[in-house]
């Protein structure tokens, strides 16, 4: 693994700078992709690891990028039309910009799916991996969903 820098935007005018780890499986799977992807890839990767210094990344299910931090935050997948960004919430983290586009029944992950041309809701996002991270550290959806 290598460590990158990058700056994003993270709420309203707000500025972080940020060192993370990579994975190389993971550029690999978004150097693959089309340009477009590849933006709204890396725009989600830098969100989610701006969320906590100690989100990791790894590659599951053989090609899929997730990331990680006690259990996981989130995972990308392109598809022809679209990028997914699956959030793995149990469907108990408020989405109150309403970006979720899928899923909404699911009992482990909703999907977020941005399309060519769309801006990536990062505000929503990040507030979202930042409840999600919050959530993992607290024993995860599964214990709070039942407690």
């Amino acid at each position: 693994m290598t460590t990158t820098s990058f700056s994003t935007g993270v709420g309203a005018g707000m500025l972080r700078r940020m060192a993370y780890e990579v994975d190389p499986r993971v550029d690999e799977y978004i150097d693959a992709l089309p340009p477009w992807q590849q933006d709204v890839c890396r725009e989600v990767r830098e969100l989610v690891h701006s969320v906590d210094p100690e989100v990791v990344e790894t590659v599951k299910r053989r090609v899929q990028p997730y990331f990680v931090l006690q259990g996981n935050i989130c995972a990308l997948l392109a598809a022809k039309t679209h990028v997914n960004v699956f959030l793995y919430d149990g469907a108990i983290v408020p989405d109150p910009d309403g970006i979720i586009t899928g899923g909404h029944d699911n009992k482990t992950a909703r999907t977020v799916a941005v399309r060519q041309g769309e801006a990536v809701p990062a505000a929503a996002l990040a507030a979202m991996f930042r409840q999600i991270v919050a959530n993992n550290r607290a024993g995860g959806w599964r214990k709070l969903k039942d407690a």
